[in-house]
């Protein structure tokens, strides 16, 4: 498993201080769709491993950081580059719409 679990008191640590760019799950154990996207980021970490970080944010356990970045309908995805949010995906649609977000970070 190449994805990491963030939680509100190292998201600075492992998101926004990254070196490599960050595509942060947020998501719940309940949550359908969250289910799905789930193999579906395993899969981009491979892909992407050493390249992209994939990390995951449980938004029952952590409120902070979902409410920071204005997270209101799991799943969502941002994709951090630099501290900064260069895009975001809310719902899942499958592993191409993923691909094209990843894309927007440029030479990732």
């Amino acid at each position: 498993m190449l994805t990491i679990n963030v939680t509100d008191s190292d998201f600075d640590a492992q998101v926004i201080k990254n070196s490599l760019p960050v595509l942060v799950d947020f998501w719940a154990p309940w949550c359908g769709p969250c289910k799905l996207a789930g193999p579906i980021l395993e899969e981009i970490s491979e892909e992407y491993k050493d390249k992209l970080v994939i990390a995951k944010v449980n938004v029952d356990e952590n409120s902070q950081m979902p409410g920071k970045y204005g997270v209101m309908s799991i799943p969502t995805v941002v994709l951090f580059k630099g501290g900064q949010e260069i895009g975001r995906q809310t719902g899942f649609s499958g592993k191409e719409a993923y691909i094209e977000l990843i894309s927007k970070g440029g030479d990732i």
